[in-house]
């Protein structure tokens, strides 16, 4: 399994905007400067966050993009999902069924069962993450995902 360019660059974008703050905004030249990426695919990027609700854009020349509401109420598991989508759905059967109509396990599948408890732990791990966990220190940033982590090893006991 592996994070998509798209699902990289667009938490890194929104933690640039979540960082930069509510006063003026940060335009798209200014984070494609700070994130090394073309500010052609910075709008790209924006564009999918504005839609989905994550930030606003601010008009003028001063103008940017801010958060659309709080960090600690946006869910990492959504954005996720809006930037790249679950790494499992039901679908997946019908997408890798080889060259037959349907897959030759769609009745028995023990490697289905397999993606749907990773998917169920990813999602179970990112429901709890927002976007304030996210715009501290790596260091302080781990320390607060641990304690999350072990709340809910706590919460199933």
């Amino acid at each position: 399994m592996k994070i998509t360019a798209q699902e990289e660059y667009g938490l890194r974008i929104l933690l640039h905007i979540a960082r930069h703050g509510d006063k003026e905004g940060a335009s798209i030249p200014m984070i494609s400067d700070a994130e090394g990426l073309s500010a052609a695919y910075v709008a790209k990027l924006t564009r999918t966050l504005r839609l989905a609700g994550y930030i606003n854009s601010t008009p003028g020349n001063k103008g940017g993009y801010i958060l659309a509401k709080p960090a600690e109420e946006i869910n990492i598991n959504q954005v996720m999902k809006v930037l790249g989508g679950s790494l499992y759905s039901n679908k997946f059967c019908e997408d890798y069924s080889g060259s037959l109509k349907l897959c030759t396990n769609s009745v028995d599948c023990s490697v289905r069962s397999l993606w749907q408890m990773i998917q169920l732990s990813v999602d179970q791990l990112l429901d709890n993450i927002s976007l304030k966990e996210l715009i501290s220190t790596e260091q302080e940033s781990n320390i607060q995902i641990i304690n999350k982590i072990n709340a809910l090893k706590m919460a199933k006991l």
